[in-house]
């Protein structure tokens, strides 16, 4: 996980990354903003095609969730639904299972985070990621 302010570069540097990682641990970059509205659009059978990473093949997949933290929770015919939170516990049992690896850029901090997700999110991402925060001082690069 990157965390730190707005505009220090957590976006590009996932985006370098992902080109930089060999064959067998290529993994993409997903706004969570995007998918939120692919929620509204298509329904729960968004938070399978995260939770379990079957995106474009049959193997579950790498995947880097962009900008945690910037999704709300959205309705899908009356029903509300965290969907990120939803994601990210399925997430956590591919991690455990097939050692599965998550990658997360955000701007909230671990109490926000909680807040905002609950404290078992909170704790599954403790065991399932490293946390990289960038200086708070930093100024917006862009």
């Amino acid at each position: 996980m990157l965390s730190g302010p707005v505009g220090c570069g957590k976006t590009s540097l996932m985006n370098v990354m992902k080109h930089l990682t060999p064959t067998e641990h290529k993994f993409f970059v997903k706004p969570c903003r995007d998918i939120s509205f692919e929620f509204i659009q298509d329904g729960y059978e968004i938070i399978h095609k995260y939770s379990k990473g079957k995106l474009y093949q049959s193997e579950p997949k790498t995947i880097c969730f962009d900008d945690l933290g910037t999704e709300n929770n959205l309705k899908y015919f009356g029903n509300e639904c965290n969907v990120m939170a939803e994601i990210l516990l399925s997430r956590y049992e591919l991690f455990t299972n097939k050692k599965l690896q998550t990658h997360i850029t955000t701007n909230l901090s671990a109490t926000e985070i909680e807040n905002q997700y609950g404290n078992r999110v909170r704790s599954r991402l403790r065991e399932m990621i490293n946390l990289i925060a960038y200086d708070k001082t930093i100024k917006d690069k862009r």
